[in-house]
């Protein structure tokens, strides 16, 4: 078995000395013949990108014509570590680079990457506006949104209230959860409060804390991330209203999961995180070797609750 290249984010300096025999600008490649090599770069280590990174691997050691290259980040807003990783590839000369982008930031350095003939294949998140990209492997984050909303509409007391816990402002995918959830709630509820966490489990807590404070009668929070959700819920433990506050959340983690089934949660989205990571790794090999690829791939949603949860356990 081919000994694939771990780049984790305490090698940095590595990525950085590959820098020095980096050649950007070259012509398109022309497809690979044989092993093709391919760049697998995520956010930050954790439940949804490890259960990605986990099935990449699994394809990585069952296909023994393609040479994974892996790097992740520290945070979801790792962008340094991020635009590394993608220099070290176009300096290693891979095939195509799928990675799950911080930012709209990391644009130059996937220009770069493009310019070198490398394959670009986005996941989890599309950078919008930008053409260097082969496909989009995601879910519809929008449709996610949507189906949290109609379901708290539907178990909401008409003109109930909802405060949100947003993820990243400026990431597409994360503000279209949020865009969509408040299509799907309608007029059945007024939306109070809405604060961001970046995706961060204690910026979840403490933004749910004051949203307590604040409004001590909300009846649902919904938030737009995982791990924001999971410091929300300790939050509401934390003031014994956990049978008072509806919460809902986007991911499906393994703490969610586990929260749904206690009857502490009564929600999340659920995403595919290994799906995501198999047919991303698949649009990559196929860009690389020339073939076509469609614009986006929809990876679905569904909506978790005690009644679905088990089949998640």
């Amino acid at each position: 078995m081919r000994n694939a290249w771990k780049l984790a984010a305490g090698s940095l300096a590595l990525a950085l000395a590959l820098l020095s025999g980096a050649c950007t600008g070259e012509r398109a490649r022309p497809a690979p013949v044989g092993t093709v090599r391919i760049g697998f770069i995520t956010k930050f280590p954790g439940d949804f990108y490890g259960k990605m990174v986990a099935a990449v691997k699994k394809y990585d050691a069952e296909h023994s014509d393609v040479e994974v290259i892996f790097g992740q980040g520290r945070t979801g807003t790792d962008d340094e570590s991020a635009i590394r990783f993608i220099d070290s590839m176009v300096a290693a000369k891979v095939d195509a680079i799928a990675i799950t982008p911080t930012s709209p930031n990391v644009r130059t350095a996937l220009d770069r990457a493009v310019a070198a003939g490398i394959k670009i294949v986005l996941i989890d998140n599309d950078i919008p506006g930008w053409g260097g990209k082969s496909t989009v492997v995601a879910t519809d984050n929008r449709a996610g949104g949507k189906l949290a909303g109609q379901w708290l509409a539907a178990h909401l007391v008409n003109g109930g209230t909802v405060a949100v816990l947003q993820g990243r402002l400026g990431n597409p995918s994360l503000d279209d959860r949020v865009t969509g959830m408040k299509e799907g709630l309608g007029d059945r509820a007024t939306v109070i409060a809405e604060t961001a966490t970046d995706c961060d489990e204690t910026k979840g807590l403490n933004a749910t804390r004051d949203i307590l404070a604040n409004h001590p009668d909300v009846e649902a929070i919904y938030g737009a991330c995982g791990p924001p959700t999971t410091g929300a819920l300790q939050a509401i433990k934390a003031a014994s209203k956990q049978r008072r506050v509806t919460l809902v959340g986007f991911d499906a983690t393994t703490a969610e999961i586990a929260a749904i089934s206690a009857g502490d949660q009564a929600g999340s989205v659920a995403q595919f995180p290994a799906k995501m990571g198999t047919m991303g790794i698949e649009a990559a090999v196929a860009a690389a070797r020339g073939g076509a690829v469609a614009p986006t791939i929809d990876t679905g949603v569904e909506m978790v609750t005690k009644v679905n949860v088990a089949k998640y356990q």
